[in-house]
């Protein structure tokens, strides 16, 4: 098993290569986000998902960022393939004279099949639309079991789910996942499997409103 200075050295490597989970990423405003730990006594794997909506992509989209010593393919961070998008239904949905915008006859959202009907209005900004969404339908936009497991072996044991947590100063984009307290708390966690060794002393900030520069590009 890894120890935590070598599970930290690779988040922090990915970090250096724009390939660690950012909040505030300037394509997408946040949505959502979801952690998840992994490990068994040799392997470990950490999932990060942050849902946004993406106008580039033209849809909502999960991306799933993936990390361990015993990823099944690809390399640490996120492939073309764990961008998953979620709205069905975007032509009835954005007005196409005014991107970005909900349409004046815009209907239910289909997400997975399912019809969601939200309190919004034509003309309202799609990202405050979609996230209205949250939380009675967060299950529907972030990941499932096969879409999570993708990338990690079947079997590994679930040791951690965290629906929220501090991931960094919002206003230090170069602040590295070794310098955080929640990351090095889960190092630990993975290194070991003592669940305990995470301790936040910290308030959460992955809800959206603490990322107001998500999706300024």
């Amino acid at each position: 098993m890894d120890t935590a200075e070598q599970i930290l050295a690779q988040l922090d490597d990915a970090a250096r290569e724009y390939q660690f989970a950012d909040p505030e990423h300037p394509y997408a405003y946040a949505i959502d986000a979801r952690m998840h730990v992994f490990r068994d006594d040799a392997r470990w794997a950490l999932l990060v998902e942050l849902v946004g909506y993406n106008p580039r992509a033209g849809n909502v989209v999960d991306v799933v960022h993936a990390y361990g010593n015993c990823l099944t393919r690809g390399r640490s961070g996120y492939e073309n393939d764990d961008f998953l998008t979620r709205i069905d239904n975007m032509d009835e949905i954005e007005d196409i004279d005014n991107p970005e915008y909900l349409r004046t006859d815009g209907g239910p959202i289909q997400i997975r099949g399912r019809r969601i009907t939200v309190d919004a209005a034509a003309g309202d900004s799609l990202e405050d639309v979609f996230r209205l969404l949250v939380p009675d339908h967060r299950d529907l936009l972030l990941a499932d079991e096969l879409e999570l497991r993708r990338r990690i072996p079947a079997e590994l044991v679930r040791l951690l789910v965290l629906e929220e947590w501090w991931h960094r100063r919002p206003e230090r984009h170069d602040e590295l996942p070794s310098e955080t307290e929640t990351f090095r708390q889960l190092a630990v966690v993975l290194a070991t499997g003592d669940v305990t060794a995470y301790r936040p002393s910290k308030a959460p900030n992955t809800h959206w409103s603490n990322w107001p520069e998500s999706g300024s590009l």
